[in-house]
């Protein structure tokens, strides 16, 4: 204490009051850096905590495609085998020992927790906390359940296909897990119920102390303790149980209707109410209300609507992202033309902001909206209030120079940032809440499809355009000379429209483009060419007409003396296409110049939502 003895800290120095509390706190604290007085060490998260966690986590899990579902729940179900393997193996050589026997039954669900694969109860529990905050869609939780389920189902069958025709057991372990599956067949369906709830207790309530855990071994003994438990009490399993009576259907001692109805059936749904009410439900209400500020930025406000929640993306939202600070925009047919424009890095894409205020200036009334999209990492957790307010700070300060962007060219600024794992889907989430007339989206190594995950397929999102998407090519943008090849359709209009828009606001020169097959067409093309720029106010382009044949090659020629192409989608789409990195034109990689893709929102016919483009 000698070392304070010189101070007074009540004569109100320069330090303050603060410098009072500091010195306070540097007397009270030990050598160790453990509060000395008057505190207590936490060395546990506290539910608001561990609710963050499971949050996070569960975002990574219901974002999650289906494909990636299905196989880690594959490999889940596998595993599962192996309990089975050991519990029916030790069974046989202990002379049916109930409590030797079960030691090693805890080594598939080891497999699967510890190295995140995806087991049917133990995933009851993050994607429902979601569901309960409206953060996510009853139909999407239903979808991420049911992949998760066959998976799991897969994977326990491909296993009792091993364990009987390939030789791994003993005759008295076959004998030992045919009885075992008999008598679940024998219990009484009630009585499946009630055991296979109490199981789905302990594996939802093993998700919840897991997140509360802050080191592997920790997460190793409550496994390991949690699942010992269910052989030991006679409780049931979902996918142990079908592992079961696959063993035994393929034997050919049981029918799998009959397994399957009177067995796995009543063991499932006691799986899922115990996991869902008794542990799911209990865990979310007896957290604090701040947990709606702590699992995601800006509270109650962002959560789905009531219709949403319920029928998810066929009437808008599906999920939430797990932070959003853009507001709904409310519906207005005499509002402005709003302009969206996704971005990854606002250091780099200062360019495709002024491009996007050059075309909102000749508006009457117009917005620029960046939205400043940030891809959050696989399996993030805890994120807390501190740490969404810190990821908006930064964000806020990267897009300050987008926002003297906008001010420089007189347009209404409405910025907002996104976290998410889905950086493309929110791309269409955001265009959809703003209501928005264009985005406009940069193309590049960077993409932000490049991550490309989803909720729903990415056929639907990019078939089902909520606006006009316009996606640039970005080399060194130069609007002065442009390059419009045309045909028939809506995508072209949309591209006629953006060309004389630059045309009116940066005077620049516009030259059209439309290729023949022969001379003897070259006429054609040349009515071609006059009626479409008379029908699109553009007489004053420059007109050339390719009889090559050959569009690709004659758009590289002409696109030497240009400075942007300007290409409308064809039939097949344009977003699927960059997605998959299929599109149709190689030309876009070939020219020097930037290139602009354009594709229209179409309504979809009946036809197209059934059987798809051609």
């Amino acid at each position: 204490m000698s070392e304070t003895d010189g101070r007074d800290s009540g004569t109100g120095g320069a330090g303050g009051p603060g410098s009072e509390e500091s010195v306070r706190e540097a007397v009270e604290r030990s050598r160790s850096g453990a509060p000395a007085v008057g505190r207590v060490v936490r060395d546990r998260f506290s539910s608001d905590e561990v609710f963050q966690r499971i949050v996070a986590a569960a975002d990574e899990e219901i974002t999650s495609g289906s494909r990636e579902l299905f196989f880690s729940a594959l490999a889940a179900g596998f595993a599962i085998t192996i309990t089975f393997l050991l519990y029916v193996s030790l069974l046989a050589t202990t002379g049916g020992d109930p409590v030797v026997s079960a030691m090693l039954y805890p080594l598939g669900f080891i497999y699967i927790i510890i190295g995140g694969y995806q087991l049917y109860t133990e995933n009851t529990l993050p994607p429902v906390a979601l569901t309960l905050e409206r953060l996510a869609s009853i139909p999407a939780l239903l979808r991420n359940w049911t992949v998760v389920l066959i998976g799991n189902f897969t994977g326990g069958a491909l296993g009792a296909v091993a364990l009987v025709f390939g030789g791994v057991l003993s005759p008295e372990a076959a004998a030992a897990a045919a009885s075992i599956a008999q008598k679940g067949i024998d219990t009484p369906w009630w009585s499946l119920f009630s055991k296979a709830a109490f199981a789905g207790l302990i594996v939802a309530g093993v998700v919840w102390v897991e997140y509360a855990a802050r080191e592997t071994i920790s997460r190793l003994v409550v496994v390991y303790l949690a699942f010992l438990a269910i052989p030991l009490g006679g409780l049931y399993h979902s996918v142990v149980s079908f592992t079961e009576m696959t063993y035994l259907v393929l034997h050919g001692d049981l029918a799998f209707t009959v397994g399957l109805l009177e067995f796995v059936l009543p063991v499932l749904l006691g799986n899922t109410i115990g996991g869902v009410v008794l542990v799911t439900v209990v865990n979310y209400f007896q957290t604090t209300e701040r947990r709606l500020e702590s699992a995601r930025f800006d509270g109650a406000e962002r959560q789905l609507s009531i219709s949403e929640w319920l029928y998810g993306g066929l009437v808008g939202r599906s999920y939430v992202p797990l932070i959003d600070t853009a507001e709904a925009t409310a519906p207005d047919s005499d509002g402005p033309y709003r302009v969206v424009v996704p971005i990854s890095n606002p250091r780099t894409e200062t360019q495709l902001v002024e491009f996007a205020c050059t075309l909102a200036s000749q508006k009457d009334d117009a917005v620029v909206h960046p939205v400043h999209i940030v891809q959050v990492p696989d399996r993030t957790r805890g994120y807390g209030a501190a740490q969404s307010r810190r990821i908006i700070d930064k964000s806020d300060e990267l897009m300050s120079e987008i926002r003297d962007i906008a001010a420089a060219y007189d347009v209404d600024y409405d910025g907002s940032t996104v976290v998410s794992h889905r950086s493309f889907e929110e791309i269409f989430n955001i265009a959809t809440r703003k209501r928005a007339d264009l985005v406009l989206m940069q193309w590049g190594d960077d993409r932000l499809w490049g991550a490309a995950r989803a909720n729903r397929s990415l056929s639907d999102l990019t078939r089902e355009l909520p606006c006009d998407f316009l996606v640039l090519k970005n080399r060194d943008l130069d609007t002065s000379r442009i390059l419009l090849p045309t045909e028939d359709g809506y995508n072209c209009d949309l591209s006629a429209e953006i060309a004389r828009t630059l045309q009116s606001a940066v005077d620049a020169d516009l030259s059209l483009l439309h290729v023949v097959d022969g001379d003897d067409e070259r006429e054609v093309g040349e009515r071609f060419l006059a009626d479409w720029a008379s029908e699109h106010d553009i007489e004053d382009a420059v007109r050339t007409v390719d009889t090559s044949g050959d569009i690709e090659r004659a758009i590289a020629r002409e696109a030497r003396d240009h400075s942007l192409v300007i290409l409308g989608a064809t039939e097949r789409g344009l977003l699927s296409r960059l997605v998959h990195d299929s599109l149709t034109f190689d030309v876009v990689h070939d020219v020097d110049c930037s290139v602009l893709l354009a594709e229209r929102d179409t309504p979809r016919s009946l036809r197209d939502r059934l059987f798809g483009r051609r």
